[in-house]
């Protein structure tokens, strides 16, 4: 029905009740036999209650409302008016007539308006309910929280006709909702009872709606919905909503990044926006995944400049355009350099004097550095050391190099060539009026590379997923998360110390791709294969996040660790550097041979010393 007939509708509705409950009031009153001069009293009282009453509904918005979706806040409004209403009617029925009007007829008028104003309204309400019970070809689906997310979420799968899900029941934990229904559903149990509500009525889809939930409470959540085959979604935090909106569209497919059961880094931005605001900020490997967040991160802080330094000229174009779409005031300056081209590196820092440098320009792939060790060791070595010492030429006032949890005991040339990028920037930060720190996760969910998109790639051709061990385990981190440790990081920094992130417990391999098959609508094993394929060259079955000689110490972030640095000789260490320096001539063993003797914990077994044919003095 059209706005405007429905409001003709409503106003003629109005009128109607309220000359019949006046006339109703004086009928009862009077027993049928209403003297002449209440008569007149009546009239009157026609007149100025269907005035007024209407004139309040009107001021308090009840002609424009959708009584569909009526609730509390539309029963308080018509108490409101017609309490209101009727109460100047009376007054003026008084001054007019002279006659005082029988309290028995005011709140006989008073009683018969709100009851069948407000009746009149609900019906709507009613109908609209009754009418929408369910729709052909709807999925049966369970709500996890009967809260006020989950119950709007529920009326909206009600009332939406376009809604292909339809609400057959919540979970909720609060004991005192069992057995009660909300909206008309029922509140049949705990989480505890997830995979056998699902069979009872057989949901296929399961909706997380506890916006507010932790990440660890979301995490246990999930694990209880594994066991059933139903497809998962789940309603963004509640900081995403702006004034309680809620909708279907709001809800998102569950994330890998949800089964972590971590809360995400919390960092403290007056400490980071005291060392990057109004500074020159470099960040190399610009174009990369923790780089570019990097930039996005560092981005709203305001820096003098932000110099994105990549290799590669596509990468550092698109972060260019989406950070200038993004902060159109932000002085982003692009520059294209290879960090192991030293006059290069020199031209820049000359040139742009940078205050803080981001180093995350590095070759991590571990299979592909075992294939090619020496460009491992030109890129993650020698590149982070021009890097690192025009960082220190150059007076650049604090350097924050990205490493990585596979550079302890590493048994890969990427472990150890990042291993020995940490040693050097220790030892310049002992030297250096340069703070140099390094700071060491895991893997990161999602970056180029990594074992999750690889995954939903193998998984959107139908399989197989590939997996190289059973046991395999690794500690993960999101993206952002990375990236803060990296950033806060920074303000703790002293000089020489290497930040450790407490990551959580390690998760397997096998079971993320278990749970990404689940998530992706897919039975494991059934509608999606994964195979075991070996340990592939420089991989271990878990990374370690400290060296045997190594402890560590907390810092004002409840999530960020200092390691106990490991006393370095610095001249072992250069002279190290330049016979790995010759070694690169001589081939890959020599290489590896070298590595071992700089990081004696490097378990390599690629290195055969009967093959070595030149070992530098």
């Amino acid at each position: 029905m059209r706005r405007w007939k429905r409001k003709i509708l409503l106003i003629g509705t109005d009128t109607l009740v309220v000359c019949s409950s006046i006339v109703t009031a004086y009928w009862f009153r009077f027993v049928g036999n209403i003297p002449a001069h209440y008569q007149i009293q009546m009239l009157y009282g026609l007149l100025f209650s269907t005035a007024a009453i209407l004139f309040c509904m009107s001021v308090f918005n009840l002609y424009s409302r959708a009584w569909e979706f009526a609730s509390v806040g539309e029963v308080m409004s018509i108490f409101k008016a017609v309490t209101v209403g009727t109460a100047a009617s009376v007054v003026l029925t008084i001054v007019v007539t002279g006659m005082s009007v029988p309290l028995s007829i005011v709140l006989r008028t008073y009683e018969t308006n709100l009851l069948l104003m407000g009746g009149s309204r609900f019906v709507l309400r009613i109908a609209k309910d009754t009418y929408k019970k369910r729709k052909c070809g709807q999925r049966n689906a369970l709500i996890i929280g009967a809260g006020a997310c989950g119950t709007m979420i529920a009326k909206e799968m009600k009332l939406n006709r376009a809604s292909r899900l339809y609400p057959a029941a919540f979970i909720d934990d609060d004991k005192q909702k069992h057995n009660t229904r909300v909206c008309g559903i029922p509140v049949v149990g705990g989480r505890e009872s997830i995979p056998h509500m699902v069979e009872k009525y057989k949901a296929k889809d399961i909706i997380i709606a506890i916006p507010s939930a932790s990440k660890k409470a979301i995490s246990e959540l999930i694990n209880f919905c594994k066991q059933t085959d139903a497809n998962l979604k789940i309603v963004p935090p509640i900081q995403d909503f702006i004034e309680g909106k809620i909708s279907l569209k709001e809800m998102r497919d569950v994330n890998i990044e949800d089964l972590l059961g971590r809360d995400p880094i919390k960092t403290d931005l007056e400490e980071i926006a005291g060392y990057v605001s109004g500074k020159s900020v470099l960040v190399t490997g610009a174009g990369g995944s923790i780089g570019s967040e990097l930039c996005r991160q560092i981005a709203p802080f305001q820096p003098s400049e932000l110099l994105l330094l990549g290799h590669g000229e596509n990468s550092i174009y698109t972060i260019e355009m989406e950070l200038r779409q993004e902060y159109p005031l932000l002085n982003a300056v692009p520059i294209i350099a290879d960090i192991q081209d030293r006059e290069r590196l020199e031209d820049v820092f000359r040139t742009f004097s940078p205050q803080v440098v981001f180093h995350a320009a590095a070759h991590k792939h571990v299979p592909l550095m075992e294939a090619n060790p020496a460009e491992a060791v030109k890129n993650n070595i020698f590149g982070t050391m021009n890097v690192a010492e025009c960082a220190h030429e150059f007076k650049s006032e604090i350097f924050v190099l990205i490493s990585t949890d596979k550079a302890v005991n590493p048994t890969s040339i990427m472990g150890t060539t990042k291993r020995v990028a940490e040693m050097i920037v220790q030892s310049l930060g002992a030297v250096s009026q340069t703070k140099f720190v390094a700071v060491r996760f895991g893997n990161v969910l999602g970056s180029r590379g990594s074992v999750i998109p690889r995954f939903k790639e193998q998984i959107a051709k139908g399989g197989p997923v590939t997996v190289t061990h059973p046991e395999m385990v690794r500690y993960f981190m999101t993206i952002p998360e990375a990236v803060q440790l990296v950033i806060q990081a920074g303000s703790f920094a002293k000089g020489g110390e290497i930040f450790i992130l407490d990551m959580g417990q390690p998760v397997k391999i096998v079971q993320l791709a278990e749970d990404l098959i689940r998530l992706s609508g897919f039975k494991p094993y059934e509608d999606i294969d994964i195979q075991f394929t070996g340990i592939r060259p420089g991989e271990k079955l878990f990374e370690e996040l400290l060296t045997d000689e190594e402890g560590i110490t907390s810092t004002l972030h409840e999530r960020i660790f200092i390691e106990k640095p490991v006393p370095i000789n610095i001249e072992d260490l250069e002279m190290n550097l330049q016979r790995l320096y010759q070694a690169l001539r001589a081939g890959p063993y020599a290489v590896r041979a070298v590595l071992r003797d700089i990081v004696p914990a490097y378990r390599g077994n690629n290195i055969d010393e009967n093959e070595v044919m030149v070992l530098v003095r």
